[in-house]
């Protein structure tokens, strides 16, 4: 409805107000839009609140509502015996327009809010002067794939396996009595009782010696990367990564201001002769149980060599153990920082890819001399982690659930991947051969060619099949000709073994 009355001081011509959306929000709404664009000037005497109402057609209620809102943030001000007017703002109401419409919200119990801003044509980051937004230009971590899980699903382990039902008795009984001393803040570096099971099945299961105090629960790996990069990197620091690797893990060292430098992986994994060509290197990031993406595993002999290039360099080396759990043969190797013993390794772990990534609980095992620095900086950034997560964990490993699922977890990938194999199509133009998979969650299949890759990526697409690119993972400087670069990544555990026969159906026909 829209009324104009000569009678008013101002002319509420213009103000439409839509029942449906709120009657107060659209009035509060349309009353400060006016003020910040100059309409309602500084001092001007606002109506009577029946008034307006009468003009407007609202409730009285509506527009005291509207003025009540109006007052707490500043846009108006009462004279005592002589009514409201518009408050007299320190800055010009057009200069601080774009500002407040864009930061202020309604307020109201009800939720309400602004209206959103158009769209302007430009980026925020684009006239904010810091390097820190220039370097999120070109090292950001790009969307990831959405919705239920489906062939071939890089990154994911199988969700359906997961023992959900056990899960919520172990959260509903944590929950039912907490203890009180539990629900204030507390200790940065995690939950004491889970960073000793952590220990204790660190320990067991994978030979890494360490104790409690030397773990911080994360919420996830990648904090644990992007907790390292932040302590232990200076800006203009080189440090070196896996290529092709983890982009993500470079994308946390670049932010921080480190050059990345690539080095090569072969069929042991890092090339550390590579790595000791690069001058002033003090930091390497490896995947060495799994390598990420090509899926080789780090030998004896390069793990041997990178300990000794980190000693005698005084550098660090971040292991991100991917996959770890996952070791079709024997049992899982001894990680890097279970042969250590000069304190330069930063033990990167999970429970993403044995649970689900939503679970958002990882951990990093650093050397004693860094655990009270780290424990201080993550302070800093979450203060520490929610509580809930972390005592049902405790509960399930304590309670033997999470060994027996993790068995289970193994027997099902190692199925799913005879799925694969078993069904694959081998006769498929410019597809190299599968490779031997005796670990992880993936495989890494080579293409010759670039343009042969795309085609079949977006095919696989249109049938319903997600695959990775290898192409993707390489760093923009590389010199691997481009070519050499391309190749398909395919996860294995997504889904279960009807439906991986069912999907490379649907890829065999999309492909010829």
């Amino acid at each position: 409805m829209t009324i104009t009355s000569p009678a008013l001081p101002f002319d509420p011509a213009g103000i439409q107000l839509d029942a449906t959306r709120g009657l107060s929000r659209g009035l509060y709404q349309a009353l400060r839009q006016r003020v910040l664009d100059g309409r309602l000037a500084s001092g001007t005497r606002m109506p009577a609140s029946r008034d307006l109402a009468g003009a407007l057609g609202v409730s009285r209620n509506t527009v005291v509502r509207a003025y009540d809102q109006l007052y707490a943030e500043g846009f108006l001000q009462g004279k005592v015996g002589d009514g409201t007017y518009v408050a007299v703002l320190e800055a010009p109401a057009k200069k601080l327009s774009t500002k407040l419409s864009t930061g202020l919200s309604m307020g109201f119990s009800t939720g309400l809010s602004t209206k959103s801003p158009e769209n302007t044509g430009f980026s925020s980051s684009k006239v904010i002067h810091s390097d820190a937004f220039k370097l999120l230009d070109e090292h950001h971590i790009s969307p990831v794939r959405s919705g239920p899980p489906r062939a071939f699903r890089v990154g994911v382990p199988a969700f359906d396996l997961f023992p959900f039902a056990t899960w919520a008795k172990l959260s509903a009984a944590f929950w039912r009595e907490p203890d009180p001393a539990l629900l204030g803040y507390g200790d940065p570096a995690g939950d004491p009782g889970l960073r000793a099971l952590i220990a204790a099945y660190l320990r067991s299961s994978r030979g890494l010696n360490c104790t409690a105090e030397q773990i911080l629960i994360t919420t996830g790996a990648q904090e644990a990367i992007g907790l390292c990069a932040q302590l232990l990197v200076d800006a203009g620091d080189t440090v070196a990564v896996e290529n092709p690797g983890y982009r993500a893990a470079g994308h946390a060292f670049a932010n921080a201001g480190a050059v990345l430098k690539g080095v090569p992986v072969d069929g042991e994994g890092l090339v550390c002769a590579a790595l000791e060509q690069i001058h002033g290197c003090r930091m390497v990031y490896v995947t060495p149980a799994h390598q990420y993406p090509t899926g080789v595993t780090l030998s004896l002999a390069r793990r041997l060599a990178l300990l000794e290039w980190a000693e005698r360099n005084q550098g660090w080396i971040i292991e991100d153990d991917y996959d770890g759990e996952y070791r079709y043969s024997g049992a899982p190797l001894a990680p890097l920082a279970a042969l250590d013993r000069s304190e330069r390794v930063l033990y990167v772990g999970t429970f993403g890819k044995v649970a689900f990534p939503a679970l958002r609980l990882g951990y990093l095992v650093v050397p004693p001399a860094l655990a009270e620095a780290f424990s201080r900086k993550r302070a800093v950034a979450m203060r520490h982690s929610e509580i809930g997560t972390q005592r049902v964990m405790a509960r399930f490993i304590a309670d033997g659930h999470f060994q027996r699922h993790i068995r289970r977890m193994r027997r099902a990938a190692l199925a799913r991947r005879d799925a694969l194999l078993q069904h694959w199509p081998v006769d498929i133009s410019g597809v190299g051969a599968l490779p031997t998979v005796s670990a992880g969650l993936h495989l890494t299949i080579p293409v010759q060619s670039l343009a042969r890759e795309q085609e079949l990526v977006s095919k696989a697409e249109e049938a319903g099949v997600e695959l990775n690119a290898l192409s993707h993972y390489w760093l923009s400087d590389s010199e691997e000709p481009v070519d050499n670069r391309a190749g398909l990544v395919l996860g294995f555990a997504a889904v279960d073994e009807t439906a991986t026969a069912a999907a490379l159906t649907r890829l065999r026909q999309a492909w010829r």
